[in-house]
């Protein structure tokens, strides 16, 4: 469902604000400090999740002051709307994994499917290791297939967009992260 821009806005203007600019910039910080102190002597691979990683991605990489190398992978659930379908791989991880320390870079840890399928197929190309960098974990209250090594900021369990987050295909870009209105 495409959104106007009109709908866009209203959708904005009724959302809650659950992780202002400044607490999303402070995850983005503490996050690239914990990478770095743990690869900064192992020259990693980071795949970046599109298309929500990219806000993400794109504030983590400029404080990674060490040497790697930058992929990414396409694979999504939700494509432009709210519930999740099944996984369709656009981009699916190189050869290049192989051997590799690589750290996932994803927008959210909300299920679980998507980041445990992008994992798997990862160590399935023969990474030495395969972590996961997630801007948002969503406390859903429920185990998860897999586990963020790295998380920026903590949300509700409701529906999020902004900082690479989408609601029906809108508002990735804003700087802080919103939940639609429920109900």
């Amino acid at each position: 469902m495409a959104l106007s821009a009109a709908e866009a806005w209203r959708m904005l203007e009724t959302a809650d604000e659950v992780a202002s600019e400044e607490e999303v910039e402070r995850g983005i910080r503490d996050v690239a400090a914990q990478i770095t102190t743990g690869f900064r002597d192992r020259y990693p691979l980071l795949l970046c999740v599109m298309n929500g990683a990219v806000y993400f991605c794109g504030r983590l990489l400029p404080l990674l002051r060490f040497p790697l190398h930058l992929d990414y992978v396409h694979a999504s659930r939700y494509g432009d709307e709210v519930a999740g379908t099944g996984l369709r791989w656009r981009a699916e991880p190189r050869e290049s994994v192989r051997g590799r320390a690589v750290i996932i870079v994803d927008d959210i840890l909300d299920v679980g499917e998507t980041l445990a399928a992008i994992k798997a197929k990862v160590l399935e190309l023969g990474a030495a290791s395969c972590h996961v960098a997630v801007l948002a974990d969503k406390t859903t209250g429920k185990q998860k297939p897999v586990t963020a090594d790295f998380v920026g900021v903590r949300v509700p369990d409701r529906f999020v967009f902004g900082c690479g987050l989408d609601a029906y295909g809108s508002w990735r870009n804003l700087p802080s992260i919103y939940a639609l209105q429920e109900g």
